[in-house]
């Protein structure tokens, strides 16, 4: 009997990488089956040796494309001098960070997290307290208002406050103290608003819910009325930051001014996990020593990385380069005749295809079409590239989404 060949044997390790995976680990994903073994820039490649194009982009988190090299240099130098000194210590690359960030978005001060999760905690926290000691609402009082299909975390707080049923099932009880409203209605902001409200929480575009953009003004609106109430603006920019929508920030293209950003994903090119809350000397000065930290939080291997994943973004203008390819994608897509193509919608290289059937059939579709992506509240595929891909492979993979797509002409 011949010996197996080295395509035959690749293969037989992704099916057994997979079956590993579903004995051993939580079922709390639905991941494509495919096993990615490495990637570089905008291209991902499986145990089985075939390449991908990556219109995903682990959800905005490497917009500066996989394993950029300068992030990975940083990376490296960092590891080989400390990585973690905790809290209790200062080190050499958090001060550093911390002043980045200041010069690139303005905003007087940041406080270093992990998971965008945490740092959507972060600033939940700072908001209250500055309700409590600033606003004067009494203890125990305060409300954040939030919109309707809202994403900002996993935690039991955040799920508290989802209009997702899923993502609440089974989790509760939840914390009191939060409304809701419907995205993209300032009226509605306004009327929610009483004596006890300390902050409005939004995405200014909802990417988990499948890329909606609010109508036009409402960020300018929703700034205003919360000026006028002395109510603070909490922009969650995890997914829509750092460059993914055409501006640093989703919120720049209504040019206002909101009290707090809260940052992730990005932050770090994809090489550690690096969150930050970004507002004023006001706002931050509600901590004090105790109020809250984390083990890893600051770390100096996560701040060498992230202020290399920043200068990425300035150095290669990826802002600009996603306006710029995301008109081309745009134009390219609304020009499709698929059957099942309801909409395209999005900013930048953000985009939403909504489909009026599955979207999950199309997602293994282009899979096997050497694309991958993935499927949203049922029906939406979001194409999320990452900003460095080359215009060329851009137009190839949205040539198979139109193959995908168009093929069925019933």
């Amino acid at each position: 009997m011949p010996p197996a060949s080295p395509v035959a044997a690749i293969a037989k390790l992704s099916e057994e990488l997979i079956a590993l995976e579903d004995k051993y680990g939580a079922h709390n994903y639905q991941p494509l089956d495919v096993v990615i073994s490495r990637a570089s820039g905008a291209w991902m490649y499986d145990s089985d040796g075939r390449r991908y194009l990556d219109f995903l982009a682990a959800y905005s988190a490497v917009n500066q494309g996989h394993c950029h090299p300068a992030i990975l240099s940083a990376l490296i130098e960092q590891a080989q001098k400390v990585t973690l000194t905790s809290r209790a210590f200062r080190n050499d690359q958090l001060p550093l960070l911390c002043e980045k960030l200041h010069h690139l978005t303005g905003f007087d001060a940041s406080l270093l997290m992990n998971s965008g999760t945490e740092a959507v905690e972060t600033a939940l926290k700072a908001a209250r307290k500055w309700g409590e000691r600033v606003k004067g609402i009494a203890p125990g009082r305060t409300e954040i208002i939030v919109c309707s299909n809202n994403f900002h975390g996993r935690t039991i707080a955040v799920v508290g406050f989802s209009t997702e049923p899923q993502y609440r099932d089974g989790f509760g009880p939840f914390a009191p103290g939060f409304r809701t409203i419907p995205f993209g209605d300032a009226d509605a902001l306004a009327a929610a608003i009483t004596p006890n409200t300390c902050a409005f929480l939004v995405e200014p575009i909802q990417g988990e819910a499948g890329v909606l953009l609010p109508p036009d003004g409402f960020l300018r609106q929703v700034a205003d009325i919360c000026r006028h109430h002395h109510v603070l603006l909490m922009f969650d920019e995890i997914q829509s930051g750092l460059g993914r929508t055409g501006k640093l920030f989703a919120y720049e293209h209504e040019s206002v001014s909101p009290d707090v950003v809260i940052v992730g994903k990005a932050l770090s090119g994809g090489f550690y996990p690096v969150s930050a809350v970004l507002t004023s000397r006001e706002v931050i000065s509600v901590f004090q020593p105790g109020d809250h930290g984390s083990t890893f939080a600051g770390n100096p291997l996560a701040c060498a990385v992230a202020c290399a994943a920043l200068d990425v973004i300035v150095d290669e203008n990826l802002s600009a380069r996603s306006a710029e390819l995301g008109a081309f994608a745009f134009d390219y897509l609304q020009r499709l005749r698929a059957p099942h193509l309801v909409e395209v919608r999005g900013k930048g290289l953000w985009i939403g295809l909504q489909l009026d059937t599955a979207a999950r059939p199309v997602c293994e579709q282009l899979r096997a079409q050497g694309v991958l992506c993935k499927e949203t509240h049922g029906t939406v595929v979001r194409l999320v590239p990452p900003l460095v891909i080359l215009q060329q492979d851009l137009a190839w993979g949205l040539e198979r989404v139109k193959d995908v797509l168009e093929q069925d002409k019933t």
